[in-house]
């Protein structure tokens, strides 16, 4: 069994967390809550900071060499991996599947060997990835897609930056990923699951309104307000804690509501 230690008052007391993206908006406040909570935080980012980390790494998840470069630096013992870096729809389409999902597949499955048993990987998806059942066929084709082939299987596959569907298919993609790792590494007690937010008040909401337009306007009519990162970064910690060690394979919406919102109005109830 798990020891548990939520009731000292720090839910992650003594863990080593790995945080990337974590010079700004979901990322930045994840470690801040995650030092508050007791952990140990090891930052990643293509951007300097001093916020809320313990060691800081400097890295650009959109290349393979850097990734193994990250890998090796980064110690062992580890207890989570908190994968938040990300870039918006208006980002270059083939950067967006790079970093969204090529690259953070390669950096989770590239890190096993240094988490600890019964460590926790919180993927960071998106309310974005609820429509993944109608691009079931892309997923499967990106199952084993490299680095360099993201190019011609963006081509093959019409993902572009048009209406967004570089983000949204990275962000399906992922949320599938999740669901098929539930029990990878059961035998250690590694869990993987993922947190999906809705629209976030952070630099990059302008990025979805510009993309979505008229899409995003309608969205943000029914939500009493866009999520801010500290609505998030509590449901991060909370599965990168000890009181997630039954979630398995889970997608969280945080989302102020907007998921069973649209689930609603697809089934007409």
């Amino acid at each position: 069994m798990v020891e548990q230690n939520w009731e000292s008052g720090k839910l992650l007391r003594d863990k080593r967390i790995v945080v990337t993206g974590c010079s700004s908006g979901i990322g930045k406040e994840t470690a801040r809550l995650v030092k508050q909570l007791g952990g140990e935080v090891l930052g990643v980012d293509v951007n300097k900071t001093d916020d809320h980390v313990d060691e800081l790494y400097i890295a650009d998840m959109s290349d393979r060499r850097t990734i193994k470069a990250l890998v090796m630096a980064l110690p062992t013992r580890i207890d989570g991996i908190a994968n938040i870096a990300g870039l918006p729809p208006t980002a270059p389409a083939d950067k967006v599947v790079l970093v969204n999902l090529v690259g953070l597949k390669f950096f989770t499955e590239s890190m096993i060997p240094k988490l600890n048993d019964n460590a926790s990987i919180v993927n960071l998806a998106s309310l974005a990835g609820i429509g993944w059942q109608q691009a079931i066929p892309a997923i499967q084709a990106s199952e084993h897609l490299e680095f360099e082939d993201v190019a011609s299987f963006n081509r093959q596959h019409q993902i572009s930056n048009e209406g967004g569907r570089s983000y949204f298919f990275t962000k399906e993609a992922l949320v599938v990923w999740t669901m098929q790792n539930r029990w990878t590494w059961r035998d250690r007690g590694i869990r993987m699951n993922a947190v999906s937010p809705g629209p976030v008040d952070t630099p990059i909401l302008k990025d979805f309104v510009q993309t979505l337009g008229a899409r995003a306007e309608e969205d943000m009519k029914v939500m009493d307000r866009p999520g801010r990162p500290e609505d998030i970064a509590p449901a991060v910690a909370f599965c990168l804690s000890d009181m997630s060690g039954w979630l398995r394979g889970v997608n969280l919406p945080v989302d102020g509501g907007m998921m069973s919102h649209i689930l609603c109005n697809m089934n007409q109830l």
